[in-house]
């Protein structure tokens, strides 16, 4: 029976649940899409090419792994936890041999990856990487040559039909290419093609060198990428990878087939993918906050319009219980309605954030988008729950009350909040306070960033709880403005601010959040990034700086350099990320010889003034984190897997401009998929011009000022303020929706009271003037209140991260927030306004509510 009623009144009141169904389609839809990329970076798959006719891949670890054994009342515990390498691992060329001779395998073919990057006009393409590889390898495609002929000496080159149409190339022509070592022009003697279809592999660049060439380039002498195992005649793919598993029992190597090869060939892939899962698990659950805290403060304002409605059922017997099983199943209908479409709305809008993250480098596109009912299903559930949660709690005061006293309060607001409602704003306030504290204490990134914006939306949740005490105390410090300085719509509308507290405090909130938010994602970036200029710029001695237009400045470049005339120090910059047990830590690799002319990271403890190849320095966060001194021994995970043990020299301040960890280059360069040098620090008393000359033979290095490094941070610091800005686009975009919906639903409920205003007298146009002198105060109120929480959360920010309590603001972007935020509040309340005077005020008086 209580269904047929809660269907009823929905069919009756389809404006009243309009705002409702809103914002949950919105947060089905939020939570759809931020599902389908946590879905895609668990279970998305990675599809073979290179590797395709080789149905059994063998390739090293690509993770590190710690063991812990815990003993606890006679029970004992044991834990394995692995974490990805950054740098691809090299497999001993030996482990090949254990696979002689094993029944069922037809040919171990070796393979080798390395860095090719030709230099021919129109041969790049950024969703098509170029790699190296010798030919014998062609057989795990398999590749075939339909135009010349297979390389036989160091300088022959067969490249792929991709490459070839691309720069237009053809057997006989040159081509430059620049690997490991210093570039070198090599003579097309063949272009290949995959032999399954003879089109151009979809997402890399072939280029296929002899044997020994190839060696020389991938430069890890013993070592191999992978092997191919090959299949003997009638042995199936499964009876192959259980032999071969077996051949290798008691070894690291690693069996791969089917989808298992995907990861294997494509790294970035399989990085992207836990990557995923990280940024869709942030996305969701804030997501999910902010879809809670918008759409109970929806609810509210909705029982709170239908007061009367739900007073008269109770004078006329309606039993609390009754009242609260109505408003339930009105939700369960509209949640489910809402969460049906927005859960269909939001796999296109998943499929648009995949592509944008693609767009950006984020994500592969080796990496295959998953899209299942799991996500649909669990938005559809999150929202119904939502929404029945969010009517029963809503509902508490109304339905708990005495029916006398909820008609009172059905014409006449209360005033002031419950003191339940109290307790738990101060109790979110505390919780947001906590947080910041928490926050300026926090100083990595992925640590900082989840706290950082759980802090805005529990601070907002305060200010929801708290908001009809702020807007009364706001009014009153907003009096004299309006009673003052704008007549009788200015009194109006400071009385509806101090009558109707709990109707203005519910569209402040999605206002707060909106500003807070927004700005918050906008300046944590630039917070950090500018931190990390203002190091590296002053870190930096150097007269010029060397950069590549390409992957990066050969070594060769760099000696060349150095037996020039006139030319001092120069310092090679390569570039990675290491681990210390499972803890990440960006490093860098540094020429030791002198480094202390070109390199300035403000060493506070030791010295770099012995800097070798086997020693360390670190930041003072890595010190403090891994309890480190000048003297200690560091036990750490390069790149690629190698174990090394260094001596920590020196201690420094400048971590966020230079990395945790800086080691010797030759070091780094050794354990790295690219070991050009990302800059070279020069000193010389040289010019421009004659330093380009030194260079002439390197044309895609560029000699620049010293300010290039200071460039590069930055638009390293753009790139990740993009990917932040990308990521949370869809929170800031549900978020200005809200703020439209929750001030449309507050601006329609009020057709009565305009009417009525304007049979006392008021013209159409003094009560828009009220309007929008309600819509400005409300902006101010929540500019004033956003504002305030985001700059507590940026500034612990900046202190955790960078030392400072100075967060970057920029006043244009500032401005532009807030004005963003002004339009949508008079267009929110505006609109509405103008269609609710359209009838007659005698009409609108005279109606059933």
């Amino acid at each position: 029976m209580m269904l047929g009623y809660a269907l009823r009144t929905i069919r009756a009141r389809k404006g009243g649940f309009l705002g409702a169904f809103v914002a949950l389609m919105c947060a089905a839809a939020l939570i759809t899409a931020c599902g389908t990329l946590l879905e895609t970076g668990l279970r998305g798959t990675i599809r073979t090419e290179r590797y395709a006719a080789a149905p059994v891949l063998v390739s090293a670890d690509q993770n590190v792994h710690r063991t812990t054994v815990k003993h606890k009342k006679g029970k004992t515990k044991v834990k394995h936890k692995a974490k990805p390498i950054a740098e691809r691992a090299w497999l001993p060329r030996g482990i090949g041999k254990r696979l002689e001779g094993v029944p069922g395998v037809g040919a171990v073919v070796p393979e080798l990856t390395f860095l090719a990057e030709p230099l021919a006009p129109g041969a790049g393409d950024a969703d098509r990487p170029a790699y190296g590889h010798a030919w014998s390898s062609a057989a795990l495609t398999p590749f075939r040559i339909v135009d010349g002929r297979a390389p036989r000496a160091a300088t022959d080159l067969v490249i792929d039909r991709g490459l070839a149409d691309r720069a237009r190339l053809a057997p006989g022509d040159r081509l430059t290419v620049q690997s490991t070592r210093a570039p070198r022009t090599y003579r097309v003697t063949g272009i290949a093609a995959p032999d399954s279809h003879g089109e151009a592999l979809q997402h890399q660049t072939a280029l296929f060198f002899s044997a020994r060439e190839a060696e020389r380039l991938a430069d890890h002498p013993g070592q191999v990428t992978a092997l191919g195992v090959l299949p003997a005649d009638g042995t199936s793919a499964d009876a192959l990878r259980t032999a071969v598993k077996k051949a290798l029992h008691g070894t690291t190597a690693q069996v791969s087939s089917g989808d298992g090869r995907g990861p294997v060939e494509f790294l970035d892939a399989a990085g992207a993918r836990v990557k995923l899962v990280s940024m869709g698990g942030a996305m969701g659950g804030t997501s999910l906050l902010v879809a809670v805290l918008v759409v109970v403060g929806t609810f509210a304002l909705s029982i709170q319009q239908r007061h009367r409605e739900l007073a008269l059922l109770r004078a006329v017997a309606a039993t609390p219980r009754q009242v609260r099983a109505l408003l339930g199943r009105e939700a369960l209908l509209v949640g489910a309605a809402a969460g049906t479409l927005g859960s269909l709305a939001g796999i296109p809008l998943g499929g648009l954030l995949y592509g944008e993250f693609g767009d950006s480098g984020v994500v592969p596109a080796t990496l295959d988008r998953v899209v299942s009912v799991f996500p649909p299903l669990a938005a559809v559930a999150a929202t119904v729950c939502g929404a029945w949660a969010a009517a029963r709690l809503s509902a508490r005061r109304i339905a708990r009350i005495r029916p006398g006293e909820a008609l009172a309060e059905a014409r006449v607001e209360r005033a002031r909040p419950s003191w339940a409602r109290v307790a738990a704003g101060l109790l979110f306030l505390a919780g947001g306070v906590v947080l910041v504290l928490v926050l300026s204490v926090l100083r990595t990134e992925p640590a900082s960033t989840p706290v950082t914006f759980l802090a805005v939306v529990v601070l907002a949740a305060a200010v929801s709880l708290l908001g009809p005490l702020l807007v009364r105390g706001a009014a009153a410090l907003l009096g004299h403005l309006l009673l003052r300085r704008t007549g009788p719509t200015g009194r109006l509308a400071h009385a509806n601010l101090r009558g109707n507290a709990a109707r203005m405090a519910a569209a402040v909130t999605p206002l707060v959040l909106l500003i807070g938010m927004t700005c918050t994602v906008l300046f944590v970036q630039p917070t950090l990034t500018a931190a990390a200029r203002a190091q590296a710029r002053e870190g930096v001695r150097a007269d010029w700086t060397l950069t590549a237009h390409g992957p990066g400045v050969p070594e060769q470049a760099a000696r060349q350099l150095r037996a020039a005339d006139g030319v001092g120090a120069v310092t090679e910059v390569v570039r990675t990320t290491v681990r210390v047990g499972l803890d990440k830590y960006p490093a860098q690799g540094v020429t030791p010889a002198g480094l202390t002319h070109t390199w300035d990271p403000d060493v506070t403890a030791g010295s770099l003034a012995s800097f070798g190849a086997g020693d360390i320095a670190v930041s003072e966060l890595a010190a403090d984190q891994l309890g480190l001194a000048p003297g200690s021994r560091l036990d750490l995970t390069l790149g690629d897997g190698t174990p090394a043990t260094l001596t920590v020299r020196a201690v420094y301040a400048r971590g966020l401009g230079f990395g945790d960890l800086t080691m010797a280059h030759d070091l780094v360069a050794r354990h790295v998929d690219n070991p050009l040098a990302a800059t070279v620090l020069v000193t010389s008393d040289r010019t421009k011009e004659q330093l380009a000359a030194v260079l002439e033979k390197f044309p895609q290095v560029r000699v620049e000022s010293p300010d290039a490094v200071d460039r590069l941070q930055a638009e390293r610091g753009q790139s990740s303020a993009d990917v932040n800005l990308l990521a949370m686009g869809l929170v800031l975009a549900f978020t200005a929706i809200a703020v439209v919906n929750t001030l449309a639903m507050s601006v329609s409920e009020r057709v009565r009271e305009f009417a009525l205003l304007r049979l006392a007298g008021a013209t159409r146009r003094q009560v828009l003037r009220m309007l929008r002198a309600e819509a400005l105060s409300v902006l101010l109120i929540a500019t004033a209140l956003g504002s305030g929480i985001a700059f507590a959360v940026l500034t612990a920010f900046s202190v955790g991260m960078t030392g400072s309590a100075a967060p970057v603001t920029l006043p244009l972007l500032y401005a532009a927030v807030v004005a963003g935020a002004g339009l949508l509040a008079l267009a929110a309340t505006g609109l509405p306004g103008r269609a609710a005077l359209r009838p007659l005020p005698v009409t609108m008086t005279t109606a059933k509510e």
